[in-house]
């Protein structure tokens, strides 16, 4: 679910320092963003909003919610908008999320 070597290699390139800064950043963000996908009734703005999200969730480490996002963007840009299953990859941050919170201090404690 999380990439914790990408998460680790962030922390390091950041410094341990501005880490929790950025991750707050990307939290609020990312946050905003699936608050307008879920709430999306524009099906043009799917393939952007898959894409920023996918860019996103791989800088942080979010591997599978990255996934979900790339195969969201493909579908919305070969026309099938409406087959991509915005519920999971909601469902999918929400529990990355959750997992990154719980999971983070431990995992990089040097």
């Amino acid at each position: 679910m999380i990439d914790w070597a990408c998460v680790s290699e962030l922390r390091d390139e950041v410094g341990a320092e501005d880490f929790d800064e950025v991750v707050e950043l990307f939290l609020e963000e990312v946050d905003e963003a699936i608050v307008a996908l879920r709430d999306l009734t524009d099906l043009s703005e799917l393939e952007p909003q898959c894409h920023f999200l996918k860019g996103s969730a791989l800088n942080i480490g979010f591997r599978d919610f990255a996934n979900l996002c790339q195969a969201g963007e493909a579908a919305a840009a070969a026309g099938k908008g409406a087959d991509v299953d915005i519920a999971a990859i909601v469902q999918s941050y929400a529990e990355s999320r959750e997992v990154f919170i719980n999971q983070s201090a431990e995992r990089l404690a040097a």
